[in-house]
């Protein structure tokens, strides 16, 4: 009515406790991830891997959060938040990247804004929680 378009609702999507699915989802909406899923998921939306969620999967999304474990590499063009009982083993690439203490990445990870690269922007961490890797910087700056 009166010329105005219409936008299609859309839903999100998801993968419950107890449930294991296997696949390449895209999706339109946000995704959350309470069970078990193996392929990769793209998304326009968010991803959420909650603490009970296990993904073997490659994510892209606008922002990822994981509060359970991912097996695979991440890209976000926004923030990638791992909780205090998440774990990525893989790679991550973001424009934001926050591990709370107790939260794992074990792997690279490069902090992309648009097409530039700042100076040290990449850094490399393995099998350590962000804990060690904060109690490690610190101690280097100052020493």
């Amino acid at each position: 009515m009166f010329g105005r378009k219409r936008r299609a609702r859309v839903t999100d999507t998801l993968i419950g406790a107890g449930t294991e699915f296997n696949g390449l989802m895209k999706s339109e909406a946000d995704v959350r991830i309470e069970g078990a899923y193996q392929g990769d998921i793209e998304s326009k939306g968010n991803i959420v891997i909650g603490e009970s969620g296990v993904a073997r999967s490659n994510l892209a999304a606008r922002e990822v959060t994981i509060a359970g474990k991912v097996y695979g590499d991440v890209h976000t063009f926004g923030k990638l938040v791992i909780t205090a009982t998440g774990q990525l083993h893989g790679n991550a690439q973001s424009a934001v990247l926050l591990v709370q203490e107790g939260g794992i990445l074990n792997g690279s990870s490069r902090m992309d804004k648009g097409d530039k690269k700042p100076a040290g922007s990449e850094l490399t961490v393995t099998g350590v929680s962000a804990g060690a890797v904060l109690s490690e910087k610190k101690a280097k700056q100052a020493g």
